[in-house]
C-alpha cells in the first residue's frame, strides 16, 4: 500500500515536541522497511508543514529554515518518497465535506483516492482515510 501524507503527519514527524511525534516516527520507520511502500507528499501538505511550523514557533522560524527542515525530512525518506502533483479540481468534494475546515482534508483524500493511495492522517474525522496507528488523545494535544 502507498500513502499520501497529511499535513498533520508531517508536522508531528518534523517536531520532536509534538505529542504524536513518536507515533509518526515509528510508523514511518515501519513503512520504510516495506519494499513496495511509497510515502507521497504533495504541494498542500508541504506548504501546510511550512506554514504551521512557522506559526507554532511563534515566527522565530523563517520560511527558508522551515523549507530546509522539510527538505531534510524528505531526504531521509530517500527512495521511499515520491512527490505527487496535484491534478484534482478544487470544487468537487465528497458528501462528508460540509464545513470550511474539511475542504483541505476532502481534497487530499480525493487526490489520494484518484491515484490509488491511502490518505495517511492523524485526524479521526476523515471518513475512510488511513489513521496512523497509536494513541489518539486530541484534547491533550497542544501542538496541532
Amino acid at each position: 500500500m502507498n500513502y499520501l501524507l497529511d499535513v498533520n503527519v508531517l508536522v508531528a514527524w518534523g517536531w520532536a515536541d509534538h505529542l504524536d511525534h513518536d507515533r509518526v516516527v515509528h510508523w514511518i520507520a515501519a513503512m520504510m522497511k516495506k519494499r513496495n511502500t511509497i510515502l507521497f507528499t504533495s504541494a498542500i501538505p508541504q506548504l501546510g508543514f511550512i506554514r504551521i511550523s512557522i506559526q507554532r514557533c511563534g515566527g522565530q522560524l523563517t520560511v527558508k529554515l522551515a523549507s530546509e527542515v522539510l527538505a531534510g525530512m524528505l531526504a531521509v525518506l530517500g527512495k521511499s518518497h515520491r512527490f505527487l502533483a496535484d491534478d484534482q479540481a478544487s470544487g468537487e468534494f465528497p458528501h462528508w465535506c460540509q464545513a470550511a475546515g474539511q475542504t483541505t482534508d476532502a481534497h487530499l483524500f480525493q487526490l489520494a483516492t484518484a491515484h490509488g493511495l491511502q490518505h495517511a492522517t492523524l485526524d479521526t474525522g476523515i471518513s475512510r482515510a488511513f489513521l496512523i496507528p497509536g494513541t489518539v488523545d486530541k484534547k491533550h494535544n497542544p501542538n496541532p
